[in-house]
């Protein structure tokens, strides 16, 4: 069995929300904190170097789910670790290999660019051709260039294939001096506008850039400002509330953020967070996201707006260690890195 009861109730309880009036799947709401409770003790675990399994929960050791903290995810340590915090820290080279990354959200499209080209990848050393061949001959290999997490719509530069126009896309975010203008920007909500500007770029992928500049030194950006949510998200929030009462999804992911604590304490779960660090919107949103399909095995009667009934993915153990880094900014304790061990 798993934490969660797998026969769901149809029971619902109201709960004050301001003036509005929202119903909780009763059996739901609760398996999302369980669930967050029990992710967050696997990436502890795994942290502290503890071998397998690192959980007793079927649905969680099978299958793969993102971390409680968006930033632990693979996808992010790479960004941080190898992308933000290696190569000169100047603005205008922190914003373009940002940027270069995430419009293929790929650690091994960024590999491939470093080992043809040279590291670390310099707007001062860009050129379009080059950049173009070394893509397009992957592809033409039959390698995967872009990642399956977030679909990158085609911004349509006129080059003939897709990866062409986002590097003509890249070039426009630099020459329209969108590093200075991030850097002068007053908060995430200026620099996820600015970002928004930017064409083909909607609001889940403008948010999304904009949280991860927020881990560099560019700019000073509180990722408690606001939310905006994600399709994976609005399916999570279909299922843990029956009626949200009018309120939008980055209301309700705010809300779920106010009554962490309390939850938590309420169920009885000991929630280790991120050594000191409660998790932000961003990282709310993330387990919607996950417990949109938890719950598509440990709730199966409960529909979602997405109406998906399973999960694709398996978890398969990463080969080799990871050593964990977080943005300075954070000031986590000193030392906090881990290797995980295959």
């Amino acid at each position: 069995m798993s934490l969660l009861d797998l026969t769901p109730s149809s029971a619902t309880h109201p709960r004050k929300v301001g003036r509005r009036t929202i119903q909780l799947r009763s059996d739901v709401f609760d398996a999302y904190w369980r669930f967050a409770a029990e992710r967050q003790q696997v990436f502890h675990r795994r942290a502290a170097g503890d071998p397998p399994p690192w959980t007793t929960d079927p649905i969680i050791g099978r299958h793969k789910f993102t971390n409680v903290y968006r930033a632990a995810d693979r996808v992010s340590q790479a960004l941080i670790r190898d992308v933000i915090y290696t190569g000169p820290q100047d603005i205008e080279e922190l914003v373009f290999r940002v940027l270069l990354f995430k419009i293929f959200n790929k650690i091994e499209t960024w590999e491939l660019l470093t080992a043809e080209l040279g590291g670390p990848l310099a707007w001062d050393r860009y050129d379009f051709a080059t950049y173009n061949r070394v893509l397009g001959a992957a592809m033409d290999r039959g390698e995967r260039i872009y990642s399956a997490a977030y679909i990158v719509p085609n911004p349509g530069f006129g080059e003939e294939r897709k990866h062409g126009n986002h590097l003509r896309l890249l070039e426009h975010a630099m020459a329209s001096a969108l590093p200075e203008r991030i850097a002068e920007a007053a908060g995430l909500r200026e620099v996820y506008e600015l970002l928004l500007e930017l064409p083909s770029l909607g609001p889940f992928l403008a948010y999304q850039y904009a949280i991860d500049l927020a881990y560099s030194p560019v700019v000073e950006a509180d990722e408690r400002e606001f939310v905006v949510a994600g399709p994976g998200c609005l399916d999570g929030i279909s299922k843990v509330f029956a009626d949200t009462g009018g309120l939008p999804a980055q209301e309700m992911v705010a809300w779920i953020a106010d009554v962490s604590n309390e939850e938590f304490d309420r169920l009885g779960l000991d929630f280790g967070d991120l050594w000191g660090r409660w998790p932000t919107l961003i990282d709310w949103q993330n387990v919607c996201c996950e417990v949109s399909k938890y719950t598509r095995v440990s709730h199966p009667g409960v529909a979602g707006v997405s109406g998906r009934t399973r999960i694709k993915q398996e978890f398969r153990q990463s080969p080799g260690g990871l050593e964990f880094r977080f943005p300075p900014k954070w000031k986590l304790p000193a030392e906090r890195t881990a290797q995980l061990r295959s």
